[in-house]
């Protein structure tokens, strides 16, 4: 019977923040505009990842940040309140492209571990807005009804996202303590059939010779035939 060593993984990753640079092509009727909007889309993504193992004085840990440029698309519609009053909804996809990391780390006896960590900064966004309508100089207030939508805009918005795909791998090797460090004089004589190293060698404490193999090697040709305790 094989003991497993425990070990504990995590990833985590987030999108700090975002920014869009879009065009909008819509048509409007009466106090309702419905468009379709895309362009260039800009962020700043974070990912971390780490791996230990209790007892064993191995651990990985590794992070990354990136400024990344994707796209964007979506469509909303708003709706003229007043007629320098605008209320919107408005649905954004984006995808600011891919973020990875990796670590790897040999501890003692034999002992290795690595990861490989992934995010996709892509997401998906809602909001609701409100705008104030500044009208051309010189041209006519109109009624909602008339579809005035000339102008410039100014307003803010509220909403939330969610999203952002992020993927791990992770290995792990507890190792086996090697017994070669309690014996002298080692001598390879041979081998075995199965690849397993014959040798010749004295104990610490003896002078008395013996022939046989090293458990280190048996723990990586044979590792079901060994108990970790």
């Amino acid at each position: 019977m094989t003991n497993v060593v425990p070990a504990f993984a995590n990833v985590s990753s987030d999108i700090d923040w975002y920014g869009t640079v879009r065009g909008r092509l819509g048509w409007s009727s009466g106090p309702l505009l419905f468009y379709g909007t895309g362009g260039l889309a800009y962020g700043g993504l974070n990912l971390s990842s780490s791996l230990s193992a209790p007892g064993v004085p191995i651990a990985l840990s590794a992070q990354t940040s990136s400024t990344r440029a994707g796209w964007v698309a979506g469509g909303g519609i708003e709706y003229m309140w007043r007629p320098n009053v605008l209320i919107g909804l408005e649905y954004q996809y984006v995808d600011l492209g891919t973020l990875n990391l990796a670590a790897a780390a040999n501890g003692p006896a034999g002992s290795t571990a690595s990861l490989g960590a992934s995010e996709h900064g892509r997401f998906s966004a809602f909001t609701v807005g409100m705008s104030w309508l500044f009208t051309p100089t010189g041209a006519p207030v109109r009624v909602p009804s008339y579809g005035a939508w000339e102008g410039g805009f100014v307003g803010g918005k509220v909403g939330g996202a969610w999203g952002n795909d992020t993927n791990a791998t992770y290995s792990f090797f507890p190792g086996f303590p090697s017994d070669a460090r309690l014996k002298r004089d080692i001598v390879l004589v041979g081998r075995l059939d199965d690849g397993l190293g014959l040798y010749r060698y004295r104990y610490l404490w003896s002078d008395t010779v013996y022939v046989g193999v090293m458990a280190q090697e048996v723990a990586l040709l044979h590792p079901e035939s060994l108990t970790q305790k």
